[in-house]
């Protein structure tokens, strides 16, 4: 093992570190004092820039990209069609699609099929919208809605139901008909406008 020589003073002047000398500047003087004072007091008659959240919600951008909806015809038909065509499109796979074929007598769409089971997951989804450009019948949309936050993950996978639209006024809840001599391309042209007496089933 070999032994530690002593520190020794010449080792120390070869160590040595340069001195230089550093001017410090004196006070700033009454003016400069002021002149700080002077920016924080010239904010006081400044609008805030906070608002009262969540009593008062700020406005979001005209195509800001929020939570997802699947929208109806006029008649209250869905406009999906089941394609899966936006589960393919999105890039961070938050989106599952299961079609199924529509009958006579349960028809939920125009056309021969329609989204049976539905979900986006939150916890993927990035809010791309190449989803909504994907979507041939402009089923899918998306809202000005971004309060997404909860407290379990399971919340935040939102179904079919979570994501349909309201039925609004004239229209009925599926399943139903079509409109009396009316097919799927009329549906998508938008020639059905409201719900026709002979969609309801009684």
């Amino acid at each position: 093992m070999a032994e530690i020589e002593p520190f020794n003073n010449k080792d120390k002047d070869l160590k040595k570190v340069e001195f230089t000398q550093v001017d410090q500047p004196g006070s700033v003087g009454m003016f400069g004092h002021i002149k700080g004072f002077w920016v924080t007091f010239s904010t006081i008659f400044k609008k805030p820039e906070t608002i009262e959240y969540p009593e008062v919600k700020a406005a979001t951008a005209e195509r800001f990209h929020g939570r997802h909806q699947l929208n109806r015809h006029p008649d209250g038909l869905e406009k999906c069609i089941g394609c899966e065509l936006c589960a393919w499109a999105c890039p961070a796979d938050a989106i599952y699609v299961e079609g199924a074929n529509n009958t006579d007598e349960h028809r939920m769409s125009p056309g021969e099929r329609y989204g049976k089971v539905y979900q986006i997951n939150y916890l993927r989804c990035v809010f791309c919208g190449l989803c909504i450009e994907a979507c041939p019948t402009r089923a899918l949309t998306m809202t000005n809605e971004y309060e997404l936050a909860d407290d379990t993950r399971a919340k935040l996978i939102f179904e079919k139901d979570d994501l349909l639209g309201p039925l609004r006024a004239g229209m009925l809840m599926p399943p139903h008909p079509m409109y009396p001599d009316m097919d799927d391309s009329n549906y998508y042209r938008g020639e059905v406008t409201q719900a026709h007496p002979s969609q309801e089933i009684k």
